[in-house]
């Protein structure tokens, strides 16, 4: 029996948090890189560590953001929580391998290429890892056409994000990149969702239910918080305060 799946449950609301949190990460990654450049090294390896968290945690919240609103109506969902700590893991730890090299190396073909590959990859498997924690009376399965043009828009996404980080001038630039970025973002994972099916099993209990909304919920609130102390981090930064936030941009980056 295919199941009903409907992604919008409560309308516009999750997707508008969802792409707002996707705004939030990038906004916050893309700061922290802009000030890594004509920094010591120990100053540099903080920001990156710090945008790549914000990169990382901002991607995850907006998926199980989105995820709040997606449900099977046959069926309740829930989520194993092992898998689903684990793709928050994987996308820190993929993001961050793109942001290091790029804060390091800069944005020659090679290194970008390479780092938009990784990270796009990494985000994408966070989605599906993130995907893979429901538990349902019933068994996802995916449009192989649909899930390759997610990952495509991943890659993409994360390539021009990662240009942008160390690329474009200024707070409005990079606020109106990190817009962008947030709609990519949020792209990517609702072509993913697109390519979404169920198969319930036999017997099935036909009780409609949200994605585990009692479970994600809290999960969410531990990453939301953890970005907006990161913002006053940023906000706090004396370069910003004192007017220097730019100045970095007179030194050219080896490639």
């Amino acid at each position: 029996m295919q199941g009903t799946v409907d992604g919008f449950s409560y309308g516009l609301m999750t997707p508008v948090a969802a792409y707002l949190m996707a705004c939030l990460g990038s906004a916050l990654g893309l700061r922290c890189v802009a000030r890594t450049a004509g920094r010591r090294e120990g100053r540099r390896t903080g920001w990156l560590a710090l945008g790549s968290a914000c990169l990382g945690v901002g991607i995850w919240t907006m998926h199980f953001i989105a995820m709040v609103g997606f449900q099977v109506e046959e069926t309740a969902i829930t989520y194993d929580m092992p898998l689903t700590l684990l793709s928050l893991a994987v996308s820190i730890l993929v993001v961050g391998i793109g942001v290091f090299i790029v804060g390091h190396r800069g944005t020659a073909a090679v290194p970008l290429v390479t780092a938009g590959v990784l990270t796009g990859l990494g985000v994408a498997m966070m989605h599906y890892l993130g995907m893979a924690a429901m538990r349902m009376n019933g068994e996802i399965r995916y449009d192989t056409t649909l899930v390759a043009l997610s990952v495509v828009i991943a890659v993409v996404a994360a390539t021009a994000a990662l240009w942008a980080a160390v690329s474009i001038r200024g707070f409005l630039p990079s606020l109106g990149a990190s817009l962008v970025m947030g709609l990519a973002i949020s792209g990517m994972h609702y072509t993913g969702m697109a390519a979404v099916s169920v198969r319930l099993h036999d017997a099935a209990t036909h009780t409609a239910g949200h994605a585990g909304s009692s479970f994600l919920l809290p999960m969410i609130a531990g990453p939301f918080i953890f970005l907006v102390l990161s913002a006053v981090v940023v906000m706090l930064d004396p370069s910003l305060i004192l007017g220097e936030d730019d100045d970095w941009y007179a030194e050219p980056r080896r490639a």
